[in-house]
């Protein structure tokens, strides 16, 4: 999603616009990608033993059911660790304001050097910060510590989102055989298949985060191309 923030000019409107999501991209690529890879080894893996593709299918499908769980277990406990490291940093900069406000006012003054302000400029500015404990914190934590605070919901909403982009990746290379009985010719249209929906991911990608989209999907369908052509062929030395 794209947010529009306007700026109103004396002639007209001014709009600039930002990428404001890209912790749900992050995850969408996080699960999509594998999705689209580790699946995609198994069956193909599976196709050069097999010439039933309903073992392939059955296999295919339990890994893609463990494997959007534990993704999206990891990427849950990733958040949580994010957070829990937030708020532990919040409240050890909230006792410093606290206990030490001397030494902090210091650190928010050496921050504004760093950006070349005046000094008497840099005086006033350490007061006006300072006067707020709140907005003193919120800058020691951004730009001391570069941390954000992370979205209350963001551990639920991460887990969700990469479990359920692992599904949709997985399905994609499996879904040939679900219609094709011969393993072999699966298998290669599973290849085509696969390639088609990476150059899109990396496509639809590449609009969403602002880079050139034709660049994007070549480089998408060329990285995961190659990530799911070397997962075949350890599955089919280890087959």
């Amino acid at each position: 999603m794209r947010a529009t923030k306007i700026a109103m000019k004396p002639e007209g409107r001014h709009e600039e616009k930002h990428f404001t999501a890209p912790d749900l991209i992050r995850d969408i690529v996080i699960g999509m990608s594998d999705g689209l890879t580790v699946p995609f080894a198994l069956a193909a893996g599976l196709s050069g033993t097999v010439s039933n593709t309903n073992l392939v299918v059955v296999a295919g499908m339990a890994e893609i059911a463990a494997g959007a769980i534990a993704m999206g277990l990891g990427g849950y406990l990733a958040a949580r660790t994010d957070r829990e490291h937030y708020i532990s940093e919040l409240n050890r900069e909230r006792q410093e304001v606290k206990e030490i406000p001397e030494q902090e006012k210091e650190e928010v003054a050496d921050i504004l050097r760093e950006w070349h302000l005046p000094e008497e400029t840099i005086s006033s500015a350490v007061e006006a910060i300072s006067k707020d404990s709140d907005r003193w914190l919120r800058f020691m934590m951004k730009y001391e510590l570069g941390l954000e605070e992370p979205e209350p919901k963001r551990a639920r909403n991460s887990s969700l989102t990469i479990g359920l982009s692992y599904i949709i990746g997985g399905i994609i290379p499996l879904s040939p055989y679900m219609f094709i009985r011969h393993s072999h010719t699966a298998l290669i249209i599973s290849v085509i298949v696969t390639l088609i929906a990476l150059f899109i991911f990396g496509y639809v990608k590449g609009t969403f985060t602002g880079s050139k989209p034709v660049r994007s999907a070549w480089q998408t369908a060329l990285v995961g191309g190659a990530a799911a052509g070397i997962a075949f062929f350890i599955a089919k030395l280890i087959s």
